[in-house]
């Protein structure tokens, strides 16, 4: 489950990109200006950044370098602008940018060079997570356990295919909230605590060779 963030102060066309991008199931942050931009980059981890050229505090070019000067280098990053003139194309391309898009825009647009960036990471993803006997298949978003299927609620799904792609990696509660909900939803810590007891619910594990290891005040552990 793709995470990104939305920077634009026209709040009527950041709420309907919001809206269009969580109809696909994508979790979307706003900001309405660079400072915001700043802190929530910052504060969680992005899989597309969707950033408007002229902001109130600064200016869309200057976020963009921030990012590629910084650990956010290899984050793509889509431009929306007004400005269709070559000069300030070849600016933003400059700047960093992946993509640009002039407004008006049509919707529709939007979403297929969303969906073509975020089929461009850093790391080529298999279409198919297997761990032990699990099978996560992320085109059709399915799970199953020795050729059983197993229902998984979406974050749940979230959950164990971030966990099964990074195995043997220790990630606190706090991790896993900042990278996998959204900064501006009402979840805390005890979220993710439930949500990782209802997939060991779901998911038979030997008692002594668990799939997810809890390691007491430090995080969990997908060993595979």
């Amino acid at each position: 489950m793709a995470k990104i963030l939305v920077v634009d102060d026209d709040d009527s066309l950041a709420l309907q990109i919001a809206d269009a991008l969580r109809d696909k199931d994508y979790l979307v942050d706003r900001a309405a200006n660079g400072a915001e931009a700043r802190a929530y980059l910052a504060a969680a981890q992005y899989d597309l950044l969707i950033l408007d050229w002229q902001l109130p505090d600064t200016s869309g070019p200057e976020i963009c370098r921030m990012v590629r000067s910084s650990s956010l280098l290899n984050l793509p990053v889509l431009f929306l602008t007004a400005m269709a003139d070559l000069a300030n194309k070849v600016c933003g391309f400059e700047s960093g940018a992946d993509d640009y898009l002039t407004k008006p825009f049509h919707m529709a647009e939007l979403l297929l060079r969303v969906a073509a960036l975020l089929k461009r990471p850093t790391v080529m993803h298999s279409q198919e997570l297997k761990v032990r006997d699990i099978v996560l298949d992320l085109t059709n978003h399915e799970a199953s356990q020795a050729g059983e299927k197993i229902e998984l609620y979406p974050q749940e799904f979230a959950l164990l295919e971030f966990m099964m792609s990074h195995p043997n990696q220790i990630f606190s509660a706090d991790d896993l909230l900042r990278r996998l909900w959204s900064t501006d939803s009402m979840s805390a810590i005890e979220t993710v605590r439930v949500t990782m007891m209802r997939i060991r619910q779901k998911i038979k594990a030997p008692a002594d060779k668990p799939l997810i290891v809890t390691l007491r005040n430090i995080g969990y552990r997908l060993e595979p």
